[in-house]
């Protein structure tokens, strides 16, 4: 490629002085038969000059050149999708870009066309500056189009700042004039008149009477104040004309349309958008909306929930406008997260990113990037308009990614969402706010939601990351501020630790005071276990058993600290005189006493059993028939997160935070168990707690973490265990061909070693079955999780889980067993001879050693069938 470049038309050549190696070339025109017959001479000429031209074909409009030619191998088309959205279609220009390599010659459709996919200005000007500094950086010429006046004047200053060349194409009865706005590094003093293009020839304009009369005819293409704005919100401004009219074709056509961009028009939860979203809930979203692009999978969820309850809750004999309280949520779109990303120079860093080679390890690079990053200003200011409406209520900035709490897809627990306290002055209040945002930015490059993408295949899929920030639900309580009441709620109970209980009647998971205590497993704590159709059931055989296995801390936020916190309940009983746990909780008259007689006088024992609460028929009842209404509109068990206050004191409200779909194995039928058992065989023997539905699994290898050898092991140690056990899990436990049987002390997964081994759960994820075992002389306890993020990671990997508890009536465990078969944990991994005598494996290969469970009769048995 020379120096000079020839447009195809001699005249315009002379007033530009040709392009040059490198120029991105934009039109801006009102008839795409214009920006066609400049676009043929440029490709007439590149042929004539001996070089290929690629035709970037991806618009509705007609084709500008022959999309196909046997007879001219010069000029390539190049068909590209924008169905995947703006990261697919930018990532497949950018690859072809990158293959094709240097000077190179192109002609891209009329970018305004993508606005009806993207339905945002703010994606084609972050489209235009990741490609076109890559094209100049090639030394290539590109020819663009984009409409006058189609986009905000924002978005074209963007254009003008980013490309080498911008001309305006104007059309007047038959005669076109070329005005160029601007030409990198070339000056004349005519240069910047516009011109009338006859024959090639460019005449500029310049006499007063002819630039007059000119622009004179031009003035309307300038005084579209909707250029203000973003397309986006012009868009939505013409949507509102619709609402309260007579539905039409046209009304129709807009909702779906909004629909679309905003929420979701695919699978299941696009038929229940379709369903349960008028166009002025669709406007109202668009209202709370920082930024422009869908809402993510979160917000949907909550907002749908909310739609059905009020839509059906009156008929089911609620009250949705007393039980419910008022929610007043904003919407960061999953557009901005991509702006950000652009803004801060880590597009090209992503798509690196995103290969198969680099996919994890330059995810620590990008992730760091996303920490340190700044946002545009006018973004900021939105930002600040939002505080200014939350006031210094505590807010938290929540994930709300693309393909979050989807069918089949919960992401449960693998974002981060963080609680802003929201106190100090507004500057304070944004940076904090902002610091928020960056995080949940920077944890989609978190190893562990890096290797969930992988392992359910949606690493190469388009994963935008939108926001929901939401005012935190709860009261001031002096310095402290927190709900009465937070829990989880699943429409199915699959842990029934009782004959009796249903498991079609659901079950909550609920603690006083935040509810991060009762989506995470939490070290040492203990939430309450609720079965919806039997409240008051406790799952412990005794009060010592009530007490040891409640909730002994509270999160909260303080907000003298500005924080989130964790604080001992007695802690805050001594420091709240005033406070009331009568709802949540009764006195330990016996331990109070206890505490008296030792010196501690005035200090209450509470026992957070929420006795009082369970006992309320009516909010049992409006809570269960919430649960079965969201199933019954999803036809599918849901998963949800709520906050409950009190209105009065006979009127609590619930909070309904989240909603999903709940991932759940199926039941499966009975499985008929062996008789006539020879109980040196049995390896374990249980009645209840497990989870996983009714099984008959061959077990091929278990592998045995010995407790009373772990406990002695310093901290350090105890971490080696479980990269030891996350080598085993890659290198010998194998779902379909060797299913294992994965047996240790205390909690798997928690993150203090002395309660369990901390492996995270992509060490664990090709197991089979997962036991917890008891170690009580060490305080090494399993937890029955049901409906943390850490059940949910069980649930999608398809592991069974069992709690190994000994000194319960009608437990055993038989470890004789496991000692009459030789470890071949040295000949697995010779390398760490050391570790032997604490981590055992055994092959069971040939002997039948099958795992039995039974949910109805509540059943569990593992034995050697053929030992």
């Amino acid at each position: 490629m020379s120096n000079r470049v020839s447009t195809g038309m001699p005249g315009l050549d002379e007033v530009i002085d040709a392009l040059r190696p490198g120029d991105n070339v934009v039109w801006q025109l009102n008839d795409l038969s214009d920006y066609q017959r400049v676009a043929r001479c440029f490709l007439s000429q590149v042929q004539k000059d001996g070089y290929d031209c690629h035709y970037i074909r991806f618009a509705s409009h007609p084709p500008l050149l022959p999309e196909t030619s046997t007879d001219d191998p010069s000029l390539r088309c190049h068909t590209i999708s924008t169905n995947d959205g703006f990261e697919g279609f930018t990532r497949s220009i950018y690859e072809l870009v990158s293959q094709v390599g240097k000077y190179a010659f192109y002609i891209f459709d009329n970018l305004s066309d993508l606005l009806d996919q993207w339905g945002s200005d703010l994606m084609i000007g972050n489209f235009f500056r990741i490609i076109c500094p890559y094209l100049y950086k090639l030394d290539t010429i590109a020819y663009f189009a984009i409409n006058r006046g189609g986009h905000s004047f924002a978005t074209v200053a963007g254009i003008r700042e980013t490309t080498q060349v911008l001309l305006d194409l104007y059309h007047q009865e038959d005669t076109i004039y070329v005005h160029p706005l601007k030409v990198y590094q070339r000056y004349a003093t005519t240069m910047y008149l516009p011109h009338k293009l006859t024959d090639g020839q460019c005449v500029p304009l310049s006499s007063s009477i002819d630039a007059a009369r000119f622009f004179s005819a031009l003035a309307p293409s300038f005084s579209n104040m909707s250029r203000h704005v973003d397309s986006w919100d012009r868009l939505f401004e013409n949507a509102t004309r619709f609402v309260g009219e007579k539905e039409s074709e046209e009304s129709t056509a807009m909702q779906d349309k909004l629909r679309r961009l905003l929420l979701s028009d695919e699978g299941r939860i696009g038929i229940l958008a379709r369903e349960y979203f008028s166009l002025e809930d669709l406007i109202n979203i668009k209202i709370r909306q920082i930024g422009t692009g869908k809402i993510g999978g979160k917000a949907i969820g909550m907002l749908l929930a909310r739609n059905i309850l009020i839509k059906g809750g009156k008929h089911a004999g609620l009250e949705p406008e007393l039980i419910l309280e008022p929610h007043d949520s904003f919407y960061l779109g999953a557009d901005l997260f991509y702006t950000y990303i652009v803004h801060n120079d880590c597009w090209y860093l992503r798509t690196e990113q995103k290969k198969e080679a680099n996919y994890f390890s330059k995810a620590d690079t990008l992730r760091q990037r996303l920490l340190a990053g700044s946002f545009p200003e006018d973004i900021r200011e939105q930002f600040r308009q939002m505080l200014e409406s939350f006031g210094q209520s505590p807010i938290i900035v929540r994930s709300s990614s693309l393909l979050e709490d989807d069918f089949g897809n919960a992401f449960a627990g693998k974002y981060e969402s963080v609680f802003c306290a929201n106190q100090g002055d507004l500057q304070e209040r944004l940076a904090s706010f902002e610091k928020a945002v960056r995080q949940v930015y920077a944890s989609t490059m978190d190893p562990d939601a890096l290797k969930y993408r992988v392992r359910r295949g949606l690493h190469q899929k388009d994963e935008q990351m939108a926001l929901l920030v939401q005012r935190v639900s709860g009261d001031h309580h002096g310095r402290y501020f927190y709900p009465l009441m937070a829990g989880v709620g699943h429409s199915r109970n699959l842990y029934v630790w009782n004959e009796r209980l249903d498991t079609h009647a659901g079950m909550l998971r609920i603690v006083f005071g935040l509810g991060t205590r009762a989506v995470d497993r939490v070290e040492g704590d203990y939430p309450r276990i609720v079965a919806l159709d039997h409240p008051q059931m406790s799952s412990h055989d005794s009060r010592d058993d009530e007490n040891t296995y409640s909730q002994h801390y509270v999160d909260l936020i303080d907000l003298q600290q500005n924080a989130l916190i964790t604080m001992p309940l007695e802690e805050l009983v001594r420091e709240e005189k005033d406070i009331d746990l009568s709802d949540v909780g009764e006195i330990d008259w016996e331990e109070s006493q206890r505490l008296a007689e030792l010196g501690f006088t005035g200090r209450q024992k509470w026992l957070l059993n929420f006795r009082k609460v369970l006992s309320d028929q009516t909010f049992i009842k409006q809570i269960r028939t919430m649960i079965h209404l969201l199933e019954k509109a999803y036809q599918y068990p849901v998963d949800i997160e709520f906050t409950i206050n009190k209105r009065s004191e006979r009127q609590r409200v619930i909070n309904l935070l989240q909603c999903r779909p709940l991932q759940t194995k199926r039941l499966g039928p009975s499985v008929p168990f062996p008789e006539n058992i020879d109980k040196r065989n049995v390896l374990l023997q249980a009645k209840g707690h497990f989870m996983g539905g009714n099984v008959c699994i061959n077990i091929k290898h278990i592998v045995y973490v010995n407790p009373e050898k772990y406990a002695q092991l310093p901290d350090q140690d105890r971490y080696q265990v479980a990269r030891l056990i996350g080598q085993l899990n890659h290198d010998l436990f194998d779902p379909e061909e060797a299913p294992t049987l994965l047996l240790g002390p205390g909690r798997w997964g928690t993150s203090t070693p002395s309660l369990g081994v901390p492996v995270a759960f992509s060490e664990i994820d090709h197991t089979t079955a997962l036991g917890e075992v008891s170690f009580e002389t060490a305080g090494m306890m399993p937890e029955l999780s049901f409906g943390s993020h850490f059940f949910q990671d069980l649930v999608e990997a398809n592991v069974f889980y069992l709690a190994v508890l000994p000194h319960i009536k009608d437990n055993y465990f038989n470890l004789e067993l496991l000692k009459r078969k030789k470890n071949i944990f040295i000949k697995i991994m010779p390398q760490h001879y050391r570790w032997a005598d604490l981590i055992h494996a055994f092959d069971f290969s040939g002997e039948q050693m099958t795992l039995f469970s039974d949910i109805t009769t509540q059943r569990l048995l593992c034995i050697c069938l053929a030992c």
